[in-house]
C-alpha cells in the first residue's frame, strides 16, 4: 500500500498539519511544514500529495442507521451502490438494518451481509441483527447466534416496526446485555399511528392528513428507558424526533440510565410545512415534525442529550415515491448529503465545532456500536480512516449525480454546504477530488 502525505488539513477543524499514511495506519502527524521526516525516522519519500490547504480532516464517518436492501430489494440498493454512496458522503463505515428480505433475522443473512461489504470494499458494513423473528414481534430471534457468528451483531433492531410488547422488549434487554449489546428501539406505539400520514398537528388538520402523534414516540421511549433501567441493559434510541422525546431521554440520562440516541439529518432541517406540496419524498417515519421540535432537537445534539447522528438512508425505486402521497413508501436517502445538512444546521449556526460533529458523527456512534478501528482520533499509531472535507465550497444538491442507486432526496436543488473530497479506509483511497475509485 502506497504512502500517502496529507498536507495543511485542519485536523478537527483546528491548525493546519500534515498527516503521514503508511500501510494503512497514521504514522505522523505535525504542524504543517514542521515534521522533520529524517529525524523521525520516517519517510515520506514516494508519497502521494495531497493537497489539503482549508480542508477538514475528520475520523472517517460513522452511521449507525443504514437500509442497504439486500438481500431482497436490489432494485432500490445493493450492498454494492450503498457503501459507494457511504464512501461519497465521508463514511467508512455503516451498520446495514436487519428489514431485508428474507429478514436478517439469522447468522446465516447477516454474514451474508458481511461479507458482501467485505467483498466490495468501500466501507466496512456490520449487519444489525432483527430482534424478533421476521419483524413481527412475536417471538426473539437468534440474538446470540447473530453474535457469535462470523458477523460478530452487536445492535439488534426491527427498525421499521416497534418492538411494541413490553415482555418481548424486557427479554431482548436482558439477553443481549449478556455480552454487552444494545437493543435500537424505532418507538412507535402502533396503535396511535395507524392511518398516520404525517405529523399530528396544524398542517394535518389543514390538509386533512391523519396524524401522527408525538405521544406515540414518546410513550415507547419512556417505558423502554424504565425496562433498561430494571433490567441494567443498554438501549438505543433510533431516530428521536421531538422535543418531548428529547426531555425524556434528558430525564432517563439524569437518572444514570443507559440511553442513547440519535437524530437524523433531515429532522435537523426539515418541518412538516413542506408537505403542503404533497411530495411524496418528504414522506417518512418518524414524520417530519414542527419547527419547534427541529430547534430542540439541534440544541439536544449540541448539548449531548441526543448522541449521534444517524441518516436512516432509506432508498426507494422512482415508482414508489413517485406516486400519489397516500400511496408512496416513507423514507429518505442520507448518506451523500448528511454531513452537508450537518454542517448547515450545527456548524455553521454555531451550535457544534467540526471537533464536536468529529464526536457525533464518528467517535460515539462507534463507540455505541463497537466498531473496531473506527472513530478513533486522527493520530499516530492509528488506523487511516479518515475523511477530508471542502467546508467552503456551497452548492445545489444533484441527485443525478449520486453513488446510490436510488434518488429520493429531499434537498434535490438545494443549495448546501461543505463536500466530501477524499475518504479513506485503513489508508486506501475510496473517494479522491469527489470520485469513487
Amino acid at each position: 500500500m502506497s504512502k500517502i502525505l496529507i498536507r495543511g488539513a485542519k485536523v478537527l477543524g483546528g491548525e493546519p498539519q500534515d498527516v503521514l499514511i503508511d500501510g494503512g495506519t497514521i504514522a505522523a502527524t505535525a504542524r504543517q511544514g514542521e515534521i522533520d521526516w529524517s529525524g523521525s525516522g520516517l519517510s515520506a519519500e514516494g508519497a502521494e500529495i495531497v493537497e489539503a490547504g482549508g480542508k477538514v480532516l475528520l475520523p472517517g464517518l460513522v452511521d449507525l442507521h443504514t437500509h442497504l436492501r439486500e438481500p431482497g430489494r436490489e432494485d432500490s440498493e445493493t450492498v454494492l451502490t450503498g457503501t459507494r454512496a457511504a464512501a461519497s458522503g465521508g463514511y467508512t463505515t455503516v451498520f446495514a438494518m436487519a428489514n431485508t428480505f428474507p429478514v436478517a433475522d439469522t447468522a446465516g443473512v447477516v454474514e451474508q451481509v458481511w461479507r458482501l461489504g467485505k467483498e466490495h470494499g468501500y466501507c466496512d458494513v456490520q449487519p444489525i441483527g432483527a430482534v424478533t423473528v421476521g419483524l413481527e414481534g412475536r417471538k426473539l430471534a437468534e440474538l446470540g447466534a447473530m453474535h457469535e457468528s462470523a458477523a460478530g451483531v452487536t445492535v439488534f433492531s426491527d427498525d421499521g416496526k416497534c418492538v411494541h410488547d413490553a415482555v418481548i422488549m424486557r427479554r431482548a434487554l436482558e439477553y443481549v446485555k449478556a455480552f454487552g449489546g444494545v437493543v435500537a428501539q424505532h418507538a412507535q406505539e402502533p396503535r396511535l399511528t395507524e392511518g398516520a400520514e404525517m405529523n399530528e398537528g396544524i398542517v394535518s388538520a389543514e390538509l386533512g392528513l391523519g396524524g401522527w402523534p408525538a405521544v406515540a414516540e414518546e410513550s415507547i421511549i419512556a417505558r423502554d428507558v424504565l425496562l433498561a433501567d430494571h433490567v441494567g441493559s443498554r438501549v438505543h434510541i433510533c431516530h428521536l424526533s421531538t422535543a418531548g422525546s428529547v426531555e425524556i431521554v434528558r430525564w432517563a440520562k439524569s437518572r444514570g440510565i443507559d440511553v442513547t440516541a440519535e437524530v437524523t439529518p433531515h429532522h435537523l432541517l426539515l418541518t412538516d410545512e413542506l408537505v403542503r406540496t404533497y411530495n411524496p419524498v418528504y414522506k417518512v417515519n418518524p414524520p417530519l415534525r414542527t419547527e419547534r421540535d427541529v430547534l430542540a432537537l439541534r440544541e439536544a445534539l449540541a448539548d449531548g442529550t441526543i448522541d449521534i447522528v444517524a441518516t436512516d438512508h432509506a432508498p426507494h425505486p422512482h415508482e414508489d415515491k413517485d406516486c400519489e402521497w397516500a400511496a408512496a413508501a416513507m423514507g429518505m436517502v442520507g448518506l451523500e448529503t448528511a454531513l452537508s445538512v450537518v454542517q448547515e444546521t450545527m456548524v455553521d449556526t454555531g451550535l457544534l465545532d467540526w471537533a464536536g460533529v468529529a464526536h457525533r458523527m464518528s467517535v460515539k456512534p462507534a463507540q455505541i456500536g463497537q466498531a473496531t478501528g473506527h472513530g478513533r482520533p486522527v493520530s499516530a499509531g492509528e488506523p487511516a480512516n479518515l475523511t477530508l472535507v471542502d467546508t467552503a465550497y456551497r452548492g445545489p444538491v444533484e441527485p443525478a449525480g449520486f453513488a446510490s442507486r436510488s434518488r429520493n432526496t429531499p434537498y434535490e436543488g438545494r443549495e448546501l454546504p461543505g463536500r466530501v473530497t477524499h475518504t479513506w479506509l485503513r489508508g486506501k483511497a475510496t473517494l479522491v477530488d469527489g470520485k469513487l475509485t
